[in-house]
């Protein structure tokens, strides 16, 4: 009878310990010599994986169903291990056979639907699973002492296209690093038919990997170079790090109060803003995407590591990184309509972080109300109902809801229709009003 094999027709002639499909892989390959004879067999085996990869599994299961295949994972993993050891012997009817042999005894019983219905999903499943724990082995033999660092990148970036085990061979490709594993990184990332969690995973270690080329222009001097935010701003000696955070055992000085009020003067927004600035710490919800922005914003702080280093220039730069590195709407031409837009928008951004620190700091750091009344009271409602820093600006008239000035914002901000209804509730909350 013809057997149905579940891998790819040249793995069934891997030599051991390529071949070896029990847990005893992991062992022998850690004993394994890194000699270049070995490398070019892993190499070879890792190709032959890539030749002819099987389908992968099309149909969305159940929770029930997955919960179903966890558990035959777990209690048959020995059972499959003695039925198929070798790569020769993945075939469809020896896994039938372990897969009902487990089932006859297994405790409480297999739903028989599950069993008939789904077998080729199984089927296709486990073999995903089996094929992706051989590959993350092999990938991780060849990281550990890589001799044709060129041939190795290119097995990487090609299991990174199919998708097999592609956060392994990205992690494989960053330790490569420069020539060979950086440029292979390069070329992922702005491929729009890889995976776009495999691009995202690749260009958080491509960003790791170049890093240290940021930082050296970083600390580089600005003079000669175009500022881009206001000369009170410039001055400010704290860089970035969630938006450029004042010390909190700074003293609440003449010299430090006078920096805040013109920091916030500067800033301060002639208008409501049509594109909020974004909270400078992003807590996303579980399943849901990171923003691109923090790709920029890392990159960025880099470049530009101070409030006097924000320049034309520099900002020009991380465009063309950004774009480098296929960050999502990172403009294309430096010089276009897209970019100008760009360049706006991070400098009102950039600007607007640095507000919101002014404003925590002056509210939980600045006991004496009479030093910042009414300037701050007066600043921060502005800059609350355009939208700029308006939590850490209510935030701070919270902070001094003693002082009457600070009373009457938060009461106008609270009776304010046109404010988005976060910014009202939160003025509401401090001057503890009810929704």
């Amino acid at each position: 009878m013809t057997a149905h094999h579940l891998l790819p027709a040249g793995m069934r002639e891997l030599p051991p310990p390529w071949n070896d499909m029990t847990w005893e892989r992991k062992p022998k390959l850690e004993e394994l010599p890194h000699t270049e004879a070995n490398e070019e067999a892993a190499l070879g085996a890792l190709t032959t994986a890539l030749s002819d990869l099987p389908p992968t599994a099309q149909c969305a299961w159940s929770d029930e169903s997955w919960e179903q295949f966890n558990r035959f994972l777990v209690e048959a993993a020995h059972r499959l291990e003695q039925v198929m050891p070798t790569t020769g012997l993945l075939t469809r009817e020896n896994f039938t056979d372990a897969l009902r042999g487990w089932a006859e005894t297994a405790v409480p019983p297999v739903p028989d639907w599950w069993l008939e219905e789904q077998s080729d999903q199984i089927a296709r499943t486990w073999t995903a699973c089996v094929l992706s724990d051989w590959s993350h082995d092999v990938l991780r033999w060849l990281k550990q002492k890589p001799h044709g660092q060129k041939d190795i990148a290119a097995a990487a970036e090609r299991c990174i296209r199919v998708g097999l085990s592609a956060q392994d061979a990205v992690t494989l490709l960053k330790a490569l690093g420069a020539p060979h594993g950086e440029k292979a990184l390069l070329r992922v990332v702005r491929d729009d038919e890889v995976n776009e969690a495999d691009r995202a995973w690749a260009r958080d270690w491509l960003i790791d990997l170049r890093r240290p080329g940021y930082d050296v222009r970083g600390q580089e001097s600005a003079q000669g170079e175009r500022p881009l935010l206001p000369p009170p701003v410039q001055e400010l000696p704290y860089g970035w790090g969630f938006g450029f955070q004042w010390p909190s055992e700074l003293p609440e000085s003449e010299e430090n109060i006078a920096r805040a009020r013109a920091i916030l003067e500067a800033c301060v927004p002639v208008g409501p803003v049509l594109e909020a600035v974004p909270a400078p710490a992003w807590d996303g919800d579980e399943g849901e995407e990171r923003p691109a922005w923090l790709d920029v914003r890392l990159v960025m702080s880099h470049l530009m590591p101070f409030a006097r280093r924000v320049t034309r220039e520099r900002m020009t730069e991380a465009m063309q990184e950004c774009a480098l590195l296929g960050i999502p709407g990172a403009p294309q031409d430096p010089e276009g309509e897209e970019a100008e837009r760009f360049v706006r928008r991070w400098v009102a951004w950039i600007g607007g972080w640095i507000a919101g620190e002014v404003f925590t700091w002056l509210g939980m750091y600045v006991d004496d109300q009479a030093r910042i009344t009414p300037w701050a009271m007066e600043l921060a409602e502005q800059y609350a109902r355009n939208g700029v820093a308006a939590e850490q600006a209510v935030g701070m008239l919270r902070w001094h809801d003693t002082a009457p000035r600070s009373r009457k914002a938060l009461a106008r901000i609270a009776a304010d229709d046109s404010l988005p209804s976060e910014v009202r509730q939160s003025a509401r909350d401090a001057l503890g009003e009810e929704p």
